[in-house]
């Protein structure tokens, strides 16, 4: 089954967002939970894929995922546990790409749950690049390279594979450095991350 938001025959891409990270230098609270205008992070991040355009989206969740559950309005999410979140974003990504494998979708737009700076603006620029052909495309602020990031579904298999630790996507993206679309997305979004106490100036 697809879900296209592009209203044609486009074919789907699909958000997957990497919601599990535990909050360490957060004194454990989890990611996922933090309150960002009333609600729970992950519910924002999830409308910022919907109402950038893509669809489905798929959740990878890890610390207190029943509590995410629980208490975040997810529905139809694709929740996707990831029973090894504590070993990184590498696990995450892997888990993630997992379970789009045999849903149609020809591309995954990957976004983390701590970058609430980045909106639906930041999503559809690089949702336009894939529609203009592109396999591999990313957000860039100021020309570096940052999030959202898309794989069309040819690049999955070896994306996982090079996936371990916290590095996530960087060393396959490293290495096709030549072949990725970097989106300009400045003037749209702004690419910090909910890591330290301090961080959470950032949220509302």
């Amino acid at each position: 089954m697809t879900d296209s938001h592009d209203g044609g025959d486009a074919p789907a891409v699909a958000g997957l967002l990497l919601a599990a990270g535990g909050g360490r230098r957060l004194g454990g609270r989890p990611k996922a939970l933090l309150p960002h205008r009333g609600r729970p992070l992950v519910e924002h991040a999830v409308r910022v894929l919907r109402d950038g355009g893509c669809g489905p989206v798929h959740v990878v969740l890890g610390a207190a995922a029943d509590e995410v559950r629980a208490r975040a309005a997810l529905t139809g999410c694709v929740l996707v546990d990831n029973p090894e979140w504590e070993r990184g974003m590498g696990t995450s990504l892997r888990a993630g790409l997992d379970s789009l494998a045999g849903t149609g979708v020809r591309a995954a737009l990957v976004t983390l749950v701590d970058q609430p700076g980045i909106g639906p603006e930041a999503v559809a620029r690089v949702l336009a690049a894939h529609r203009a052909g592109r396999s591999l495309a990313a957000a860039a602020y100021d020309g570096v390279r940052g999030h959202p990031v898309l794989f069309g579904a040819a690049h999955w298999a070896d994306v996982a594979a090079s996936a371990t630790g916290d590095q996530g996507a960087r060393a396959y993206l490293r290495r096709h450095a030549g072949d990725i679309a970097l989106v300009e997305c400045g003037d749209v979004a702004e690419a910090y991350d909910i890591d330290t106490e301090a961080d959470l100036a950032h949220l509302e």
